[in-house]
């Protein structure tokens, strides 16, 4: 195995981490807003003034940009690359309505099932940046066992109070989720910048999130308060800390890998 294979692999697990961990926060955040949305759209937006304030800062940041721009205007660069934000819109949100009563375990479970079977699909067509990664008997057993332990985990889970859609949405995170990260993947190979593929990923799913953040508002009306605990609002720099490494690694390791990490 190189050493870039290898780097790769831990990066992968770290995006497993922090995948977790911003579970735990948005949803917390989700409940104790009483609005999972709005919390979705906190998470994001903070993710993106980061972005917004390394692209600036960096000078890899400003290259990734002046490349995006000239690849619009040429239209060299395909608008479809830039839609990754709509799935991490949907991740967010999902985590913010839904982790208060699931809980993040088997949130975190069901989204890696969906990412399996997503990733294999998207690895056989050669979607990914990977190109095209060979069905193997490894591969599929390893997309069986994230299934079978979602299963179980169902099985094992006092969840027959819980609505069925609560139970759905983790796994169509998780299918958006590897579409996600091999479309940031396609998209930082051609910018050449996983800080603007990050960034690219962030702006789309804030302008999403704040729209029906506004419409849920103006339906049932605005949070009481905001939290004061400072933990509740690091979502969003987890959320950039994983997209970006994301971006970075799936070209070493296909999107299926990544997603089992």
């Amino acid at each position: 195995m190189t050493a870039h294979r290898m780097l790769a692999m831990a990066g992968a697990v770290a995006i497993g981490v922090l995948t977790a961990v911003q579970a735990r926060v948005n949803g917390s955040l989700g409940a104790a807003l009483t609005d999972g949305f709005v919390a979705a759209a906190v998470s994001f937006g903070s993710g993106l003034l980061i972005l917004v304030a390394l692209s600036a800062a960096l000078p890899a940041g400003r290259r990734g940009v002046v490349a995006l721009a000239h690849g619009l205007r040429l239209r060299t660069l395909p608008v479809w690359m830039l839609a990754g934000g709509l799935a991490g819109a949907f991740s967010v949100a999902t985590q913010s309505l839904t982790v208060a009563v699931i809980g993040v375990s088997l949130f975190t479970v069901g989204m890696v099932a969906g990412q399996a079977v997503s990733a294999l699909v998207l690895d056989r067509i050669g979607y990914g940046p990977a190109g095209v990664v060979a069905v193997t008997v490894s591969r599929v057993v390893g997309a069986a066992i994230a299934v079978a332990a979602v299963l179980l985990s169902v099985a094992g889970s006092p969840v027959n109070s819980v609505p069925w859609w609560m139970l759905l949405l983790p796994f169509l995170v998780g299918a958006g989720i590897a579409w996600q990260q091999a479309t940031n993947g396609r998209l930082r190979q051609r910018v050449g910048s996983a800080l603007t593929a990050t960034a690219v990923n962030f702006a789309g799913g804030t302008v999403v999130l704040l729209v029906a953040a506004a419409v849920h508002v103006a339906i049932v009306g605005a949070p009481a308060a905001f939290p004061v605990e400072p933990w509740l609002y690091i979502g969003g720099a987890c959320g950039v800390a994983y997209i970006f490494i994301g971006a970075a690694v799936v070209p070493y390791t296909g999107v299926l890998l990544m997603g089992l990490g």
